[in-house]
């Protein structure tokens, strides 16, 4: 096994080890978007407060997503959920931190969460600032940079730009 293959397989691993013992049992998922909310909150050691909840449903129930903090808050808004942006960011880091979410940035102007957090690379549509996953699981990094001393890789994510041809 290579390195990067280390490193992709490491970061899922980091991921599961956060969703399923960081409390101590793995979340019982039954398909109902609500306890399964209530479920990964709890297994990760999140209460489960009205506001966690409500923000949880909308990320979760729709299945694998890519949202900025501004979109969430938009459909929060749509939903009549009473949360501010702020309390948006804040959960979509608390997500993120207890391994629930994966922050993916583009440009170092925007941050999506994705709630896919398995070892996976994206496409970012540049005509509609749009994130999606790439299909092809077989995409390869051959060599990884010389890591500074004291350091050491975490996770890599490929971003391929697309534009439509002109």
């Amino acid at each position: 096994m290579n390195e990067i293959d280390n490193i992709e397989r490491h970061g899922q691993d980091d991921a599961s080890r956060a969703r399923e013992h960081v409390h101590g049992h793995a979340p019982v998922l039954t398909g109902c978007p609500w306890h399964d909310v209530n479920e990964m909150l709890q297994s990760v050691g999140l209460r489960p407060t009205r506001q966690r909840m409500a923000l949880g449903w909308l990320l979760f129930g729709k299945g694998d997503r890519h949202l900025t903090a501004e979109m969430l808050y938009e459909e929060a808004t749509l939903a009549k959920v009473p949360v501010s942006l702020a309390t948006v960011y804040n959960t979509l880091n608390q997500l993120t931190e207890a391994g629930l979410l994966r922050q993916v940035s583009v440009d170092g102007t925007k941050t999506y969460f994705d709630t896919n957090v398995t070892s996976h690379h994206h496409f970012y549509l540049e005509s509609n600032h749009e994130l999606v996953d790439i299909p092809d699981q077989n995409l390869m990094l051959q060599q990884v940079p010389e890591v500074p001393e004291g350091y050491e890789i975490s996770r890599i994510d490929m971003v391929v730009r697309l534009r439509k041809k002109r």
